[in-house]
C-alpha cells in the first residue's frame, strides 16, 4: 500500500497499461555531462541483434515511460534490437499471472524485492550470475546492501543473484525553509545528537521544531513507520534491521521499543510538534508540511521522503524556498550513514541473448545518466557523473545515496501485509494517541504470532 502511494505521487497519471512509441535521441553523441567514452566502448563491442525484440514490463506510467524510450534508443542504435516497454498500475498482479502462464516479458521491473523473491522461489526468474552480483558490489554505493536486496532462494532453496536496482527513492530526508533557518541563526545538523540539540534549542527559543502528520485515509499511520524504520537503522545494526523485517527479531524486542520511543521523543512531546502531540495522529500527511511555509512559521522541520515537494505550496522552488538535509545518524552509535528508501529491481523473466545484452547496457553509467537528465531518477551507481542530474535538488539526493554506507528497503513494505500495512500502521496511531511503546510493540508482535 505504501509503495503504491509513492508510485501514485510520482506518476502524472494512473492510466491503463500501454505500449509506447519509439523514443528519440535527446542527447547528441559526445555532448553533455555523460560518460560517452565507456558507452562508446560498450557499443563498439555490442552484438548485432537486428530483428530481436526485448520486452520490458513494469509499474512506470506516463511520463516515465517516455523517458525510458528516450534511453532505450541508444541501445537500439548500438545493437539493432527493439525495446518495447509496457507499463501498468496493476503490475504486481499481472506479472504473477503472466509468469505462471509462461507468457512473461523478457524483463520485469519490480517495485519491491519481496515479489521478485516469491517468483524466484517458484523458478520463474533467471539468475544473473555471480559476475553481475560482483558488478553491483563494486559499482553501487553500499554495494553489499544492493547485492543482498537482489539475492533470493531459487526453487531448490539455493541463494542466487537475480536483479539490480534501477531508479531509487530516498526517504531519509528532513525538509526545511532555508530563510527560516537563516533568520533564526540555526545551522543544518550533521549528527542525530545535533538534530536533537537543535530541536531543543528551538523549543527554548519559543519555536516549534517539527510538523508531523500520520493521516492518510485508510493508510493512516504509515508516515510513522518510516520514522521508526529510519531510527532502527540509526540505533541498530543492519543485521538487526533485517531480522526485524522477518520477525526473527521480535517486534517487542527492546531494540525495537527503543526505536519507537525515540520517535516518541519527537512526536509525543507537545512542545516538539506543531499542534501538540494530540494533533499528530489526525493531521493528514499531505497537509503537515504547510507549517513550514506559514508566517510566522508553525514549524521548522518536516521528515519526509523525496516526494514531499508534491505537497508544498504551488510555486515553491526546491533549493531556494525549501530545501532538505540528510536525516542524520547518531555519532555515538558508529553505524555509518544509513539510507532508507525504495526502488525498482530489474530482473529477467524470459531470457534471451538480446535480454542479457540489454541488462548489460543498463549497467553502463550512460544508461543511468540518460534517465538522470530527464526526470526524478536517482541511482546508487558510483560511476555516473553527478552533473547529469536534472536539478541541484536531485543531485543532492543522489549524493546522499552515494554517501550511504548502508541502504535498506522500507521495512513495512517487506513485512506481511497484515503487519506492514496493518497493525504497524494502526499501532503507531495508538502510540501517538497515548499507548506506551511496550504495549504498542506487544500488540504488533501478537499480530505476527497470529499469522505464523
Amino acid at each position: 500500500m505504501k509503495k503504491s502511494l509513492y508510485a501514485g505521487v510520482a506518476a502524472v497519471a494512473l492510466t491503463a497499461s500501454m505500449a509506447h512509441a519509439d523514443g528519440h535521441k535527446l542527447f547528441a553523441d559526445g555532448e553533455g555531462p555523460f560518460s560517452w567514452d565507456s558507452f562508446n566502448e560498450w557499443a563498439a563491442g555490442a552484438p548485432d541483434l537486428s530483428g530481436e525484440t526485448v520486452t520490458v514490463f513494469g509499474p512506470w506510467l506516463s511520463p516515465e515511460d517516455e523517458y525510458l524510450d528516450n534511453m532505450f534508443v541508444y541501445f537500439e542504435e548500438a545493437t539493432g534490437a527493439d525495446v518495447v516497454y509496457t507499463g501498468s498500475d496493476g503490475f504486481e498482479q499481472q506479472i504473477v499471472i503472466d509468469a505462471q502462464a509462461g507468457s512473461a516479458p523478457n524483463i520485469a521491473v519490480f517495485p519491491q524485492p519481496g515479489l521478485a523473491a516469491n517468483l524466484a522461489e517458484q523458478g520463474l526468474l533467471t539468475p544473473l550470475g555471480d559476475d553481475a552480483g560482483a558488478w553491483v558490489a563494486e559499482n553501487y554505493a553500499a554495494g553489499s546492501s544492493w547485492v543482498d536486496l537482489g539475492t533470493y532462494a531459487d526453487a531448490e532453496g539455493a541463494d542466487q543473484f537475480y536483479g539490480f536496482f534501477f531508479n531509487v527513492n530516498v526517504k531519509s530526508l528532513v525538509w526545511y525553509v532555508p530563510e527560516n533557518f537563516e533568520d533564526a541563526g540555526y545551522e543544518v545538523p550533521e549528527t542525530m545528537e545535533e538534530l536533537i540539540a537543535l530541536s531543543e534549542q528551538m523549543i527554548a527559543d519559543g519555536e516549534t521544531p517539527w510538523c508531523i502528520g500520520l493521516g492518510s485515509g485508510p493508510a493512516t499511520g504509515w508516515p510513522a513507520t518510516d520514522w521508526v524504520e529510519d531510527i532502527m537503522l540509526r540505533t541498530q545494526s543492519p543485521a538487526d534491521y533485517d531480522a526485524w523485517v522477518s520477525n526473527e527479531l521480535p517486534f517487542n524486542d527492546p531494540k525495537v521499543i527503543e526505536a519507537i520511543e525515540t520517535f516518541g521523543m519527537f512526536a509525543k512531546n507537545d512542545d516538539m510538534v506543531a499542534g501538540g502531540a494530540g494533533a499528530v495522529g489526525t493531521t493528514d500527511f499531505r497537509d503537515s508540511p504547510a507549517g513550514l511555509f506559514s508566517s510566522p512559521a508553525q514549524c521548522y522541520m518536516h521528515r519526509q521522503a523525496s516526494f514531499a515537494p508534491a505537497f508544498f505550496p504551488e510555486g515553491t522552488e526546491v533549493g531556494e524556498d525549501a530545501d532538505f538535509f540528510y536525516f542524520p545518524s547518531f555519532a555515538e552509535k558508529d553505524l555509518g550513514n544509513p539510507v532508507l528508501g525504495g526502488g525498482t529491481l530489474m530482473a529477467v523473466t524470459d531470457p534471451s541473448d538480446a535480454t542479457f545484452a540489454f541488462m548489460e547496457f543498463l549497467q553502463q553509467p550512460f544508461a543511468h545518466e540518460a534517465m538522470m537528465a530527464q526526470t526524478g531518477f536517482l541511482t546508487p551507481h558510483t560511476g555516473v557523473n553527478l552533473d547529469a542530474y536534472a536539478s541541484a535538488s536531485l543531485r543532492g539526493q543522489g549524493e546522499i545515496l552515494q554517501n550511504a554506507t548502508t541502504f535498506r528497503f522500507d521495512a513495512s513494505d517487506l513485512m506481511p501485509g497484515a503487519i506492514g500495512a496493518g497493525t504497524f500502521w494502526t499501532g503507531m496511531v495508538d502510540y501517538v494517541g497515548g499507548a506506551s511503546a511496550e504495549d504498542t510493540a506487544n500488540a504488533i508482535q501478537d499480530s505476527w504470532d497470529a499469522i505464523k
